[in-house]
């Protein structure tokens, strides 16, 4: 079996357009949370989200194209222009990556929800103009799978073409399936891609008629407070990360920087209820990941962080906790644990790259990044969420979790090579 490193990152989200920006400040525990100004929200009983500021997607796709491409596209091709400039396979002058390598350079995108603004705004013309009127990029703007055309297109990849829609496990999903196809030969170099941005009337309408999303309307820097007392649910983010793949031989040979060896992860399905989350999924995907780096490592695994999936939910941080609880049976066997979607909300679809950046960053800069708003911790979740500051810490092997509706989890392993 063919071993598996990660050589790029990239990522943009409500905190940071690069990699860097966004890691320090998730450590230093800025939230970029603030009252929504992507539509105008002020008589939706939600009127907060993580939205990203300053971005221009111009500057990272022609002008003539911008409007051919829903926003989480745009956010798709800038995290994914990052990590493959940082990967060293384009740069400014050439967008491309070479000839010779393209054949066996693919791509795995992921989105939770996909165009949703692009569905709602066509949709109303369609209502109020008549159908002759509906753009005609509408429905290339608005597939999930257009995500990865868009960026295979734009960088030459030729390889597979694949993508993801599940939930808020989507591109962890991606991210493993980017592993397996590279394990069995598929590919050899794999462009993983995670982006969403549903903050628009259907989708924060939405998600606050389910009961989902935290209503703190007045203090938004507070609104998602993962494992504590307060919370009452998430908070909508948006954003994008990228990771590229690619075999251990290939970045030994040719000099790349190699921030981690990816080395297990589960997949599991709850077969329980679309929208409660319960402790027997995630459990039986964290143990998964386990298993698989044991058998590649031939090593006893010691994880030495989590970054959970906590999304402030009531059920969901409770269940989580009880699944590590007992994936390292008893919480004194517990390593660190911490959710930043206090400080960017929950990305849906691109949660899983983006924050297997921040776990494969916290493992290459030895310093965990942490739970903010903690203020006071539920009773049922009682391990250590690193509350408030970044800690410093010896780091080898860390974990990514994603959960999703419909019952769908997912995880992943990561050290230190």
């Amino acid at each position: 079996m063919r071993r598996v490193v990660v050589t790029g990152l990239g990522t943009i989200n409500s905190v940071g357009n690069n990699v860097e920006e966004s890691f320090n400040a998730v450590v230093e525990g800025v939230c970029g949370i603030d009252t929504i100004t992507l539509f105008d929200a002020s008589e939706y009983p939600v009127q907060i989200a993580g939205e990203v500021k300053d971005f221009d997607p111009s500057t990272v796709m022609d002008k003539k194209e911008v409007k051919k491409a829903d926003r989480f596209i745009q956010l798709g091709i800038k995290a994914a222009n990052e990590a493959m400039k940082d990967a060293k396979f384009i740069d400014d002058e050439n967008k491309r990556v070479d000839e010779s390598i393209a054949e066996r350079f693919g791509i795995v995108s992921a989105s939770g929800i996909g165009g949703l603004s692009t569905i709602e705004k066509n949709s109303i013309v369609c209502e109020t103009k008549g159908p002759k009127k509906i753009s005609p990029f509408f429905i290339p703007s608005s597939l999930v799978n257009m995500l990865g055309g868009f960026i295979s297109i734009e960088h030459g990849l030729k390889g597979p073409s694949l993508s993801h829609v599940t939930a808020c496990a989507a591109s962890t999903h991606a991210l493993a399936d980017g592993v397996k196809t590279i394990m069995t030969g598929g590919a050899d170099r794999i462009l993983v891609v995670g982006a969403e941005s549903a903050i628009c009337g259907a989708g924060v309408g939405g998600f606050a008629a389910m009961k989902a999303l935290a209503v703190r309307n007045e203090e938004p820097k507070k609104a998602s407070r993962p494992f504590d007392t307060d919370r009452n649910g998430f908070v909508m983010g948006e954003g994008a990360g990228a990771l590229v793949l690619e075999t251990l031989e290939s970045a030994q040979q040719r000099g790349a920087k190699i921030y981690a060896e990816v080395i297990g992860f589960g997949e599991s399905g709850d077969a329980n209820h679309i929208t409660a989350p319960v402790i027997e999924g995630p459990l039986r995907a964290m143990k998964a990941a386990v298993a698989m780096a044991k058998s590649l490592t031939n090593e006893d695994i010691k994880i030495d962080y989590i970054n959970a999936h906590g999304t402030s939910t009531p059920v969901g941080d409770v269940n989580e906790t009880a699944a590590i609880k007992q994936l390292f049976d008893g919480k004194e066997n517990c390593p660190p644990v911490s959710s930043t979607k206090g400080q960017i909300g929950h990305c849906l679809g691109a949660a899983g790259a983006i924050e297997a950046i921040f776990a494969i960053k916290a493992l290459n800069e030895g310093v965990i990044p942490p739970t903010i708003n903690l203020d006071n911790p539920d009773e049922k979740c009682d391990l250590d969420y690193v509350p408030f500051k970044g800690r410093k810490a010896e780091l080898n092997i860390v974990m990514s979790n994603n959960f999703g509706f419909g019952g769908t989890n997912a995880s992943v392993i990561f050290r230190k090579i």
